[in-house]
């Protein structure tokens, strides 16, 4: 939760709550970014990690799995608050927000919801039924490139969280994603690099 209130006030409003530190404490005034809740759950599993003498990418590697599928929740639970919606559309399956007004719009907290939890399943799949599972950082790189990918494409659906964003390229969301898709793909390699030296051993 801490991280992702600073994840917002940081990324998306610095301005406002630099000048209004306190009321970076209001969090019922709302805003949440998962990005800056992603970077406090690494650290915070780090420390963990430290602290219990498990590997850091061990315990990464599970705890992604419980991560995709609260990731699917969290966003059924921006449906129901009617948050976080998608640009106008004439799709079937468009939904009216009714608490923003009567125009159809992609209804992005599902797109969001059905991905992660594909993700979930994808996971599972690879760490019962696998053994590419077994090296470390695999689940957690395919976990980040499936997730801030998905994130990074349904974003071009979304509606701009804030004004700054209006006319970029690429919004707030898209950059910060980046960062996590490139870790991944890092992470893959490095996991990728382990079975080969298992081979070759």
């Amino acid at each position: 939760v801490v991280g992702a209130r600073l994840g917002h006030c940081l990324f998306y409003e610095p301005a406002y709550y630099l000048s209004h530190p306190l009321e970076i404490l209001f969090v019922w005034h709302g805003g949440l970014a998962s990005h800056g809740a992603a970077i406090a759950i690494v650290v915070g599993l780090w420390l963990f990690s430290r602290k219990h003498k498990k590997p850091f990418l061990w315990i990464f590697d599970r705890v992604v799995i419980t991560v995709a599928l609260g990731g699917m929740f969290i966003r059924l639970g921006n449906l129901a608050n009617s948050e976080i919606f998608g640009h106008p559309t004439n799709l079937p399956w468009a939904f009216i927000f009714e608490r923003e007004n009567l125009i159809p719009r992609h209804p992005t907290q599902i797109y969001e919801a059905l991905s992660y939890f594909s993700l979930f399943v994808l996971l599972m799949f690879f760490y019962f039924k696998t053994k590419i599972a077994e090296k470390q950082g695999f689940l957690f790189g395919l976990f980040l490139i499936c997730l801030f990918g998905a994130r990074f494409v349904i974003e071009f659906f979304k509606e701009n969280q804030v004004e700054f964003e209006q006319g970029m390229l690429l919004n707030m969301g898209q950059w910060l994603s980046i960062p996590f898709i490139l870790a991944g793909v890092a992470l893959i390699f490095y996991a990728l690099k382990q079975k080969q030296a298992t081979v070759a051993g």
